[in-house]
């Protein structure tokens, strides 16, 4: 997390009257993910950049805890809970090794392959479009952070990141493979033009099925070295082309 959002949640610490914090903080209990998952309104386009911000409140309170804040990151922890339970958000303006383990489990998000149910099986679903085809285009921020999902129509993760410009004009979307991770971490790089989007933009469909994106090779490494490995490139690109 960046210096700045930290300093920003611990100013906001500072001002804010909240009950006496529990003894521990317990990052799990803010049911930040769950939260998501359950509430379509929160997978919504509209509230994405909102997700974030509190998904960096969250990791704040990781970082207040890890260092012994306890009492500043249960506090903190209460505002993502009465966030979550008010209005809907479009409207808003211990060091043992195990009790670490799981409090850095409860950054992990809930959500895995399959675990949503699509519409494509609906009689009034509309015909997905080609990337390519899209009158207006899409600018990269409606592209991160969108859900990603299979042929069959079952979640396979999340638009983390995007590469556009390379000199042979491949353009790239870094999908993290089995839910909503840290970019870089279990991703799959996908050739954008392969990719098709839902006629209301907030999903976009590989051209395979579900049990042959687990067979897709992760991306190499998180420095981007593999922008100039042409060879790797072209093989992973091929996996994708040629389908409907």
């Amino acid at each position: 997390m960046k210096p700045p959002a930290i300093l920003l949640a611990i100013a906001l610490l500072s001002v804010l009257g909240v009950t006496p914090a529990m003894a521990d903080c317990q990052i799990a209990d803010a049911k930040l993910e769950e939260a998501i998952l359950q509430k379509p309104e929160l997978r919504g386009k509209a509230n994405r950049q909102t997700v974030r911000d509190l998904r960096n409140l969250r990791d704040a309170a990781v970082t207040l805890w890890s260092y012994g804040r306890h009492d500043d990151c249960e506090r903190l922890l209460g505002n993502i809970r009465e966030l979550l339970a008010g209005p809907p958000m479009n409207s808003l303006g211990g060091n043992d090794e195990e009790d670490a383990e799981k409090q850095m489990d409860a950054r992990e998000p809930k959500v895995q392959r399959g675990a949503v149910q699509g519409r494509r099986a609906d009689k009034d679903a509309k015909p997905l479009i080609h990337i390519e085809e899209l009158a207006p285009g899409l600018r990269a921020d409606q592209i991160i952070g969108a859900e990603v999902r299979s042929a069959d129509d079952k979640i396979v993760g999340e638009v983390r990141n995007v590469v556009f410009g390379t000199k042979d004009r491949r353009d790239y979307a870094i999908v993290a493979s089995g839910g909503f991770f840290t970019p870089g971490k279990d991703s799959i790089v996908v050739p954008i033009r392969s990719l098709k989007v839902s006629q209301e933009r907030d999903s976009f469909f590989l051209p395979m099925p579900e049990a042959q994106v687990k067979t897709i090779p992760h991306m190499p490494d998180q420095d981007y070295k593999w922008l100039s490995d042409n060879a790797w490139r072209t093989r992973n690109d091929a996996l994708f082309e040629g389908r409907p």
